[in-house]
């Protein structure tokens, strides 16, 4: 379990990253206990008083005109509840339901939201336990945030709805009483503050984002491998290249292919071969992964924004000022989500080719990797796997963000549809790490050929790390088995870690 102590700072990614998957204790601050306090003081207030404060006194969408009677006002902010908890399609995964209450948590610490004291510690407990709704991850349109995925979110805190458990599925009031967690009685705006925002997005852009930069720098490992197993030319990552095309993640990629590449017995080799250039996808690794890298730069700096902002609607200012806004709208994590897709399908992309180099029997390789080809298929069709996925991501990378459908009859006349760029995005990610886990597992078998040679630190270290898992293979087996297995080495990080303990952590 990893704490956070909220006391009114940001939530960094680097933060995240070491409790990404890990169960969340959460402590507040005294001070932001009394700001969130004297926010709820200040909404019941304005509820009471006779002007109309959206949300707080009215109702809800094209029902802005609507006011509602103080004896209603409790009913009007469960029936948001009910109303809205209307998704359907597959569960979100835990780590993303997690981060979201979490982000939820951080937002309603600004103390502009007007929820009561119990209301977050309500969500500290489901986090605590782990305690962690059922949200459905369709049904979205990041246009007042994530209204339903955060109604799904917030319907087991009254009481209702499913959970999950240790991974199996339970009512949520008795897994409440299990936990010792006591459901809540909504008052003015609590359930509006709980359904606005885009908590949902953001849980699976930080996700996104902390698992991306760590498939960054596995994929210059991974590219080394390849480089050498194709014995192909370090001239390509050379400083001075770069330096007059300083792109900061090109610039990073070279540095890490130098370092990794270095005292290579293969690459000295063929120091004066007759290949005069290597194909794009070995000599532009350095353009293609630094272009990512600096997609994810950008990403990165929207994400924390988000993460440390207030998003509901409306808030709460000093002398019970009530503004009304969109700070809801999910359209800056949404071209950022589709962004960020389209920056890790080119990663998969050239992966891809790379695999492909690798079986076509480059610089003296036996033909798809296997000695005694024709009764042995050898690694050929994980690179159809390879390719297969690289072009379910073309159509994944259609975006999400251009799209717009008016809701709320006209109210609503503009959304984001960030919620469908976060779950393709993350679909993406998944497709392009299984990418990279099969040219790692290729590259593997092309070092093994390449022996007695020895390659460079970074990618021996990567090879070796490798073959504690998979041995090399002779003859046909259950590749897919050890497609699994790669899988598994790239996102445990084994292999990078390997790499890192020796030559220091990559750029």
């Amino acid at each position: 379990m990893i704490e956070y102590f909220l006391d009114g700072g940001r939530l960094t990614l680097e933060s995240l990253d070491t409790g990404l998957g890990r169960r969340i204790r959460v402590a507040v601050a005294d001070a932001v206990w009394r700001r969130i306090e004297a926010s709820e003081h200040a909404v019941h207030r304005i509820a009471s008083a006779s002007a109309a404060a959206y949300g707080i006194n009215t109702g809800f969408g094209h029902l802005c005109t609507k006011r509602i009677p103080p004896d209603q006002l409790q009913k009007l902010q469960t029936n948001l509840i009910l109303s809205h908890a209307v998704g359907v399609g597959p569960p979100a995964p835990p780590e993303v339901v997690r981060w979201m209450i979490l982000f939820k948590i951080q937002a309603l610490t600004h103390g502009v939201s007007g929820v009561s004291r119990k209301t977050v510690e309500c969500l500290m407990g489901m986090l605590q336990a782990d305690v962690l709704p059922l949200i459905p991850t369709q049904g979205s349109l990041g246009a007042s945030g994530d209204l339903a995925p955060l109604a799904h979110m917030a319907v087991p805190m009254i009481g209702q709805g499913v959970v999950t458990v240790d991974g199996a599925c339970a009512s949520a009031g008795e897994a409440f009483r299990r936990a010792g967690i006591e459901p809540v009685t909504l008052g003015p705006k609590e359930g509006l503050a709980l359904v606005n925002g885009t908590q949902f997005m953001t849980a699976y852009a930080a996700v996104i984002e902390v698992r991306a930069r760590r498939l960054a720098k596995q994929a210059d490992v991974i590219g080394s491998m390849s480089l050498e197993g194709c014995a192909a030319s370090v001239k390509p990552f050379d400083e001075r290249l770069h330096r007059l095309r300083p792109h900061p993640g090109a610039i990073e990629t070279a540095e890490n292919i130098r370092r990794m590449m270095a005292d290579s017995q293969i690459v000295a080799s063929h120091a004066n071969c007759d290949r005069v250039q290597d194909p794009y996808s070995l000599r532009c690794i350095p353009q293609v992964h630094g272009a990512a890298r600096d997609a994810l730069r950008h990403a990165a700096a929207v994400v924390e924004t988000e993460i440390n902002s207030v998003t509901d609607n409306p808030l709460i200012f000093d002398k019970d000022e009530v503004i009304s806004g969109g700070s809801f709208h999910g359209e800056p994590l949404a071209v950022v989500l589709d962004y960020l897709a389209i920056a890790l399908a080119e990663l998969a992309s050239i992966s891809e080719r790379r695999t492909y180099l690798l079986l076509s029997g480059v610089a003296g390789q036996p033909v798809s990797l296997i000695k005694d080809s024709g009764v042995n298929s050898g690694l050929m069709v994980p690179q159809y796997t390879a390719a297969a996925l690289v072009s379910e991501n073309k159509g994944l990378c259609t975006p999400a963000s251009v799209d717009s459908i008016p809701t709320s009859l006209g109210q609503e006349d503009h959304v984001s549809m960030g919620a469908r760029a976060a779950v393709k995005c993350l679909q993406v990610l998944e497709n392009s790490e299984t990418v990279l886990a099969i040219e790692q597992l290729c590259a593997a078998q092309a070092i093994d050929f390449r022996a007695p040679l020895r390659p460079g630190v970074g990618p021996r270290l990567a090879h070796a790390e490798v073959r504690k898992e998979i041995t090399h293979a002779p003859a046909d087996r259950l590749f897919g088995d050890d497609i699994q297995t790669s899988l598994s080495l790239l996102r445990s990080q084994r292999v990078l870690r390997a790499v890192e303990a020796q030559l220091g952590p990559l750029l």
